[in-house]
């Protein structure tokens, strides 16, 4: 059975940072991508980074760029995602995923390639 499950998320001051995990397993021998999404309120579920495994080569939404950092923990099963300099643009849900995506790889944007989610993990950034 996969499990996706998501921590470390929480109130934080603008300007401040978080890391969040996700302890995966289960997970089928063809995942070849680990990403993290974000939903603001009333908003479309959006890809902010996504890391190939086991190459670990990471893409990042441009608004995120420079201030996030994905990484993977191939020992501990674990995805982070190292968040800094947060604003109030960054407030909002944050969920891991899974897949495999096929040919050009690049930032995932869209669910067709995921496989499983994780229940998500609340960011919010105030001032």
């Amino acid at each position: 059975q996969v499990k996706l499950v998501e921590s470390g998320g929480g109130p934080v001051q603008t300007g401040g940072s978080l890391r969040l995990s996700c302890a995966t397993s289960g997970l089928p021998v063809s995942t070849n991508y680990l990403a993290w999404f974000r939903q603001a309120p009333e908003k479309e579920r959006e890809g902010v980074a996504t890391i190939y495994i086991p190459h670990k080569v990471p893409y990042y939404a441009d608004s995120v760029k420079g201030r996030f950092a994905i990484s993977h923990d191939s020992a501990e099963s674990t995805l982070y995602l190292q968040m800094s300099n947060l604003n109030a643009d960054d407030t909002g849900m944050y969920y891991c995923a899974a897949g495999r995506q096929y040919g050009s790889k690049g930032l995932i944007t869209s669910p067709a390639t995921i496989g499983a989610w994780g229940q998500g993990t609340q960011v919010t950034v105030s001032t």
